[in-house]
């Protein structure tokens, strides 16, 4: 089980001296996400398209709209068949994987283009030219990664523990 961890950096060297400093407690580039106003220099791990948008959450809502959609379709349509057709209660299973699967696809779509509503509480430090660091940590880790900032990196200030992150993402 891991938890994300989000920690504001005043600038890019900081985030390079933190990430420097992360390597060494043998903590994983794959899972470090800085994410800043510019772009992110190559040799620095850049948070992904899901990290930033709100895609993960908004395809979840869609699953369960269009799914609850799909399965209240499905009823309906076992209950009031349209004339000369017989169904069975598999049309309820086949509407409601249909109606989740649209559901997720159009909400999906739509969320794809919003930033990452996680993220709202450090919109104004990135836009102010500071640097979001994401790390996603095994739990038994979180204490000693904290001990560990606090120690070496008083400018790094602490925003918050996520507790639990998507596992694709």
């Amino acid at each position: 089980m891991r938890r994300r961890l989000y920690f504001m950096l005043p600038d890019l060297p900081a985030a390079r001296v933190l990430r420097d400093a992360l390597l060494l407690a043998r903590v994983n580039v794959r899972q470090m996400h800085f994410f800043a106003k510019e772009a992110m220099p190559a040799d620095m791990p850049e948070a992904n398209f899901l990290q930033k948008t709100d895609l993960v959450h908004g395809m979840e809502t869609g699953i369960v709209i269009g799914g609850g959609a799909g399965l209240l379709g499905g009823i309906l349509l076992v209950m009031f068949p349209p004339e000369g057709l017989q169904l069975q209660m598999i049309a309820i299973l086949v509407t409601g994987i249909g109606g989740a699967l649209f559901g997720a696809w159009a909400s999906g779509m739509a969320a794809a283009a919003i930033p990452n509503s996680r993220l709202k509480s450090f919109e104004a430090g990135i836009e102010s030219g500071q640097v979001l660091l994401m790390l996603d940590i095994p739990m038994t880790r979180v204490t000693e990664i904290e001990e560990l900032l606090a120690q070496h990196h008083p400018n790094a200030k602490f925003g918050g523990v996520e507790p639990h992150i998507p596992a694709f993402p």
